[in-house]
């Protein structure tokens, strides 16, 4: 991969080009099931997805993307299912450098959501690749491991609480600012743009205080056709909304 070959910076100041996309990339199980193929093939066909987003992303000039990987709701998925994307997921991590290529070095990886009842061997890659791309800042690549947002949300609330129970903070000074540091989103911006794939018309769980004032865009295709083009179609209906932020 090799990112931003039609970067714009004026795009992005300007706000042509969202600075934060997210995404739920749904359709994986559909896409095979059309297919008469294993639901593992249409996994790993999202998994080239994920790739190509991210170098089609960065080519834009976008620089945060957020991809809903695994829910707190997919360990109710049968076991075969969810023992093979955690092992996708293991799989990535521990190969990320050749995954990645020559932009291994542009990319920051970034786990979001709860630790709590990821394997040992999860944690242990989550932390090494986080740890080896802290640096690099052309494009945040969020994604999320056992995500929901209410759970995030509790989980905040609960931080804050025993701080205050401490004496380390007062309730007068918990602001909308203070509430967005204890999520598992601290230092990201709000997304700029949504985008889910499948034609599912609801959020799931995703986001919940960060989309206040994101714009939707729901993709008809399934999450393995999920192409630069249709990014482009995403982005374009991007700039050609006004957004308020309430003010009207």
């Amino acid at each position: 991969m090799t990112f931003f070959k039609k970067k714009k910076k004026n795009d992005l100041e300007s706000g042509v080009v969202p600075l934060h996309v997210a995404i739920i990339p749904d359709g994986n199980r559909r896409w095979a099931r059309k297919r008469n193929l294993p639901v593992k093939e249409g996994h790993r066909r999202g998994a080239d997805c994920f790739k190509k987003t991210v170098k089609n992303c960065g080519d834009m000039g976008i620089k945060y993307v957020t991809f809903y990987a695994f829910s707190t709701e997919n360990w109710k998925r049968e076991k075969s299912e969810v023992d093979t994307l955690m092992n996708m997921l293991i799989g990535f991590l521990k190969n990320f450098e050749q995954e990645l290529g020559s932009d291994r070095d542009k990319i920051r990886i970034k786990v979001i959501g709860n630790r709590k009842g990821l394997s040992a061997e999860l944690i242990e890659e989550i932390e090494r690749v986080e740890k080896a791309t802290e640096k690099n800042s052309d494009i945040v690549v969020n994604i999320a491991i056992n995500y929901g947002s209410r759970d995030e949300l509790t989980e905040g609330i609960k931080a804050l609480a025993e701080k205050v129970s401490e004496g380390k903070l007062g309730v007068e000074d918990i602001d909308e600012d203070v509430v967005s540091g204890a999520l598992f989103t601290k230092g990201t911006p709000d997304p700029d743009l949504l985008i889910r794939t499948s034609g599912e018309l609801r959020i799931s769980n995703f986001l919940l205080w960060q989309l206040a004032y994101t714009e939707f865009y729901f993709a008809d295709v399934l999450w393995p056709d999920f192409d630069k083009r249709e990014l482009e179609k995403a982005v374009e209906a991007f700039r050609n909304r006004k957004r308020r932020f309430g003010a009207s």
